[in-house]
């Protein structure tokens, strides 16, 4: 018999992986193809592209350890095709292995194209579902049955309810489902104090020579290496698990919604790769966060609300993604305008924006409150291409992995899928990020002044926004506040707006 092979893709870097379990260590081999059409399919970070390659050749050397033969086909192999199917077929072409294992992709475009490779050269292909996850896509489909929108916090109630996370019999612990009264504070004009320094991995020899790759195959890819400390092994990653809940957990539940100018990382876990690319398991993350709640008593606050992020949001997301296939082409507001350029060069005179997107061209990371309220709330009012943000969404953040990404972005940031699974625009004016951080203290804008000299783009752009789209908002108990506000103004204020908006918009480069 022709041998079979297990297909391990970037994001599939576990021993758990099911495909693993389907071969024959002794006859049958692992596949791992890096291959430059991914980082180009977006135009990725150098930061991103690091990462993947990096945490993929050190998982490859783990199952050599392992006893796994492994193949790997390297990113910069000039005699290979560039795309990541077609690499696949050269693959088949060459070896003929009679079968191959996968563990089912996280993004559609790929389940679609390696399954158009096997079948090309006519490889049984078989896709397994992927035990990481808490909830499978059966299970979500139940709970979701035929509903024409779905709401994250009652699935989060069901799958606490399945699970006995955080559970005193039939009620949640502490008496309430969730604690995000408590944990949506400010830091006020002191700042957020001395902030614990979150791990940082010094890059190892297989780490340089990827970045060394990087810099020759993708120089002119945005962002930089210079900061790269990211965990690329599963002992890093237990690690890094480790000195979150030790040291920066207790305080992360009042300050997870808080910024500051030049502190990007906060009280925030820093985990969202090392989940993503499955070198962490969410139950071994959800069970080290309740059990410092049980063993050390850490507040229930910010316990729930991690565990709300990762037992409830993370699940939620990834069931949407693949529940409605057409989320990626949806455009409820029917917004078509470009990207400012400086997107991707963090040059602009808005402080919030410039420090938003400035470390994230260093990091490749930015909080969800920076990708929600600060990049995606501008995106939304700025009447911003729902596809173009989802790529830069997908292409600048480090943890980037399209089933994760799209639904947040689209659905969240920008609520172009309607109310499929979001209750309302998740906009601000100004005041707002005034409220949640520092950003507005010295800037160009005022966050105060709707219209002239000084104005603040996103205040102005708010207004205007809820001017615009005043009927469906007045009609939603959750936005009438906004509506009523504005009905509050005299005529000739919106129409000021209205003719401001349409300038700043005009001359949105020059912000």
């Amino acid at each position: 018999m022709a041998a079979e092979i297990a297909l391990v893709l970037g994001d599939h870097l576990t021993l758990e992986n099911p495909a693993l379990a389907r071969i024959d260590r002794a006859r049958d081999s692992v596949l791992m193809i890096e291959a430059p059409g991914e980082a180009r399919h977006v135009w990725s970070h150098k930061a991103r592209i690091a990462l993947f390659l990096s945490a993929m050749r050190h998982f490859a050397a783990t199952l050599r350890e392992a006893g796994f033969r492994v193949h790997y086909l390297e990113v910069d192999d000039a005699s290979l095709p560039a795309s990541l199917p077609e690499r696949l077929g050269h693959f088949l072409a060459t070896h003929a292995p009679s079968r191959i294992w996968m563990c089912e992709a996280g993004e559609r475009r790929l389940a679609d194209a390696l399954a158009a490779a096997a079948a090309a050269r006519t490889t049984p292909l078989t896709s397994l579902a992927d035990p990481h996850f808490l909830v499978s896509m059966e299970a979500f489909s139940r709970w979701a049955g035929d509903k024409s929108s779905l709401r994250m916090e009652f699935f989060y109630r069901h799958v606490r309810r399945e699970t006995g996370v955080l559970m005193d019999g039939d009620a949640p612990v502490g008496g309430q489902w969730n604690f995000d009264a408590d944990n949506r504070k400010g830091f006020g004009a002191k700042g957020p104090g001395l902030v614990p320094t979150p791990p940082r991995y010094p890059p190892d020899a297989i780490t340089q020579a990827v970045f060394a790759t990087v810099e020759r195959e993708f120089g002119d890819h945005p962002g930089s290496l210079d900061s790269f400390g990211w965990p690329v092994t599963r002992a890093q990653a237990l690690d890094a698990l480790h000195r979150f809940v030790e040291e920066r957990l207790a305080a992360f539940g009042p300050f997870q919604d808080a910024m500051w100018s030049n502190e990007p990382f906060l009280w925030h876990s820093l985990l969202s790769t090392s989940l993503n690319l499955k070198l962490l398991d969410p139950r071994e993350v959800i069970d080290a966060a309740v059990r410092a709640w049980q063993e050390r008593r850490l507040p229930l606050a910010s316990v729930e609300g991690f565990v709300r992020q990762i037992l409830g949001w993370r699940e939620f997301i990834r069931g949407v993604y693949w529940h409605w296939p057409d989320l990626g082409r949806l455009n409820h507001f029917e917004h078509h305008r470009a990207l400012p350029a400086w997107f991707w060069t963090g040059e602009t005179s808005m402080n919030c924006l410039r420090d938003a997107i400035g470390q994230t061209l260093r990091h490749g990371y930015a909080h969800h409150i920076q990708r929600l309220m600060i990049t995606g709330n501008f995106a939304l009012l700025a009447e911003l291409s729902p596809q173009a943000v989802c790529d830069w969404y997908l292409a600048v953040y480090v943890d980037a992995v399209e089933w994760v990404e799209l639904p947040n972005t689209a659905g969240m940031a920008l609520h172009a899928c309607g109310p499929r699974f979001t209750s309302k625009p998740y906009i601000a004016s100004g005041a707002y990020v005034k409220r949640m951080s520092n950003h507005c203290k010295g800037c160009r804008y005022d966050p105060g002044v709707r219209v002239g000299p000084g104005a603040c783009p996103i205040t102005l752009l708010y207004w205007a926004f809820v001017d615009k789209h005043a009927a469906t908002l007045s009609a939603n108990p959750r936005t009438v506040t906004m509506t009523s506000n504005l009905e509050r103004l005299p005529v000739a204020d919106r129409q000021s707006i209205r003719t401001a908006a349409r300038d700043v918009l005009a001359a949105i480069d020059s912000l």
